[in-house]
């Protein structure tokens, strides 16, 4: 009895440790595929908005779909990224839809020197917690989003945004560390625990 009520109180001075996360405050994705190129970054603001910039080149004039996948794994290209990233279970939307999927960045523009100069926000997608996009990607598709406001049956699914044209795995470009005292805390929290279990049960 002693012994599974002292191997809780461990388990809790762990578990307690571990709450002093890194905080990704930045991250970044690059493209290359199929004569696209570029760089696209996700930057936390203070209001936990994400805003996201950075430079495509590389399409042709117009509006195209923009999404974060729910996998980073490029195995089989941009196929293997699987769909739209929605942890909700939610219909494909527009970004200022409330039924939304959490992936669903809406078109980017290409103008006449087929580049898209990216800078905007988005309230749902994050760099932590439930909606943490990191290690996801973002894919790039070959004709505009449709918001699911249309009759094709991929509407509501993937805003009949057409094929995958390139797409990167969505990485940390940068982060900030738990408050010195609170880790140096929580890890003599966990050794103390540990040893205090270690000790007892020896002696049992």
């Amino acid at each position: 009895m002693y012994k599974t009520l002292l191997f809780v109180a461990a388990a809790v001075a762990f578990a307690s440790a571990h709450e002093d996360v890194v905080e990704v405050t930045r991250a970044i994705a690059v493209l290359n595929a199929n004569g696209i190129s570029g760089n696209v970054t996700f930057t936390r603001e203070e209001d936990d908005k994400i805003r996201i910039g950075g430079r495509i080149i590389g399409m042709k004039p117009g509006m195209y779909g923009f999404h974060i996948h729910e996998k980073g794994d490029l195995s089989n290209g941009c196929a293997s990224a699987l769909g739209h990233f929605n942890p909700n279970g939610n219909d494909h939307g527009h970004p200022h839809d409330e039924n939304r999927h959490v992936g669903d960045l809406g078109n980017i523009e290409f103008d006449s020197t087929e580049t898209a100069n990216l800078n905007f926000l988005d309230h749902l997608i994050k760099l932590n917690g439930r909606h943490n996009i990191i290690g996801r990607a973002v894919v790039l598709h070959s004709m505009a989003d449709d918001f699911g406001r249309s009759d094709h049956p991929d509407s509501k699914v993937t805003g009949n945004a057409g094929g995958r044209v390139a797409c990167g795995v969505i990485g940390i470009m940068d982060y900030t560390l738990p408050k010195a005292n609170a880790a140096t805390t929580s890890s003599a929290s966990v050794l103390m625990a540990l040893t205090f279990y270690t000790f007892v049960a020896a002696l049992m």
